[in-house]
């Protein structure tokens, strides 16, 4: 009698069934769909892949009696394993939409019953591989996190930065940095176990594993993990079980030196409904802000896109779109993508009036620019000395100071290149500029009473723009 795959499986739940407690074979037989029996082969089919990988470590010696019993001793077993997405095994794809009720392909992964010394299923660390250090733009707004990863790529769970917590608002490359950390861990410790996870992916797999009664087995897997980093923690508010068991592994990673890397929209402290023996744990380590990127920096990173891609937009365009988008590098990079879109399609120049149009997509109201001849008058009236006396070549005390502070205010209120506000002011170089704006700078941050001067300034060139 030729036996199919349907009776071989049950036969082997039969016996399987004597061997392991009954809440076990529950939990990780019956879910089992046996598909065909070709050659000696059964296929079976698998929820996913962390169930298969739980079959093979914890199972493998009662699943390989079974179907030797039932087949003999030729006997091999493959898995389908239901991937979401039609995401295969193995591949990285951090965009993937994780909706339950994606549809679902199927990939096989073989059982090695007759390679010696089976080994548990490496991890996939769910890593995008575009997210580096060489391509992470260090500025003053990132620089501390910055030096902290490194510091735990180079030595993961042994630094004081345990847990490292970033912060900040969306689009400044806290995922960026969180996963340049993995990748690099990665790189450097091919043994070390990665896993990047998104809050919310996090709490649909605890609640599945609560469904499945399989608390344990998914709180044993993660503690399992050498760094793990998750995405959004704010995400854990009013979830209560979900932290309940974050807890236990948050406890059980630290006390075995195990890295954790959390980023969040808002600092633990302001973390609304989650419970404050979390947020203690999440002040252990080193908590910090990316926050949003000077002008220099956002001219860094646009440049280093525009290279990375080969494409070629002017100087003077690049500054000004620094100019108008300050607080979101997404948005830096998307206009950069909407100006060559522009002017392949259409066949465009890319001039600044390019620019301005593509940024009403972007910004909701781009600046309302003052000219560099008004900057230049209020400056001179609040100091009482000449407009002719700050665009020529005095080195006087009291027009340096003014000078500089005119070309500071023309940075920060106009769209002017540095090349054109240096023109301005006696056909200075743009070196000249950077040098007094850094100068304004420095001397803000030293001198209480500088910093009123110029926040009396910024209040009047404010009032201008109302007009």
């Amino acid at each position: 009698m030729i036996k199919d795959h349907i009776q071989v499986w049950n036969n082997c739940l039969t016996l399987i069934k004597k061997s392991v407690p009954e809440k076990s074979f529950r939990t990780w037989f019956e879910p089992i769909k046996p598909v065909k029996l070709s050659d000696n082969i059964l296929t079976i089919q698998v929820p996913n892949k962390f169930f298969y990988e739980w079959l093979e470590e914890h199972y493998i010696d009662q699943l390989k009696t079974a179907i030797n019993q039932e087949i003999g001793k030729t006997a091999r077993l493959e898995y389908q394993i239901l991937v979401e997405n039609h995401r295969k095994i193995g591949k990285v794809n951090t965009r993937q939409n994780e909706n339950a009720n994606a549809t679902h392909s199927i990939d096989k992964i073989k059982n090695p019953f007759v390679i010696p010394g089976i080994k548990k299923l490496k991890v996939d660390p769910q890593l995008n591989p575009k997210y580096t250090f060489s391509n992470f733009i260090e500025g003053d707004c990132n620089s501390l996190l910055r030096s902290a990863g490194h510091a735990i790529a180079n030595a993961p769970g042994s630094t004081a930065f345990n847990p490292l917590v970033m912060y900040g608002d969306v689009g400044l490359g806290k995922t960026h940095l969180a996963q340049a950390i993995g990748n690099e861990v990665v790189k450097r410790n091919p043994d070390k176990s990665v896993l990047y996870i998104t809050t919310e992916k996090f709490t649909n797999q605890v609640i599945e594993s609560i469904k499945n009664f399989n608390v344990n087995e998914l709180t044993n897997f993660y503690q399992n993990i050498d760094v793990l980093i998750v995405d959004d923690i704010q995400f854990l508010a009013n979830r209560t079980k979900t932290q309940d068991i974050f807890f236990n592994i948050f406890n059980a990673l630290h006390q075995l030196g195990k890295q954790i890397i959390l980023t969040s929209d808002r600092p633990p402290k302001d973390l609304q409904d989650v419970e404050q023996r979390l947020i203690s744990r999440f002040k252990w380590g080193l908590t910090d802000e990316l926050r949003s990127p000077d002008f220099e920096t956002r001219l860094a990173i646009l440049e280093e896109k525009i290279q990375k891609d080969n494409v070629k937009i002017p100087p003077d365009v690049v500054e000004y779109v620094c100019f108008n988008v300050k607080n979101n590098i997404r948005e830096l990079e998307g206009v950069v993508i909407s100006l060559m879109a522009q002017a392949t399609l259409n066949k465009k120049e890319i001039t600044i009036n390019l620019a301005k149009e593509v940024l009403k997509q972007f910004v909701s109201q781009l600046n309302k620019e003052l000219s560099l001849e008004n900057i230049t008058s209020l400056v001179a009236e609040h100091f009482e000395v000449s407009v002719e006396s700050l665009q020529g070549k005095s080195r006087k005390r009291p027009y340096v100071l003014a000078r500089q502070l005119s070309m500071y205010l023309a940075k920060n209120y106009t769209s002017h290149s540095l090349k054109e506000i240096g023109k301005n002011f006696g056909g200075r170089d743009h070196t000249t500029v950077i040098h007094s704006v850094r100068a304004v700078q420095n001397q803000i941050d030293t001198d209480h009473l500088f910093k009123d001067v110029v926040s009396q300034l910024e209040k009047k060139v404010e009032l201008s723009l109302q007009v």
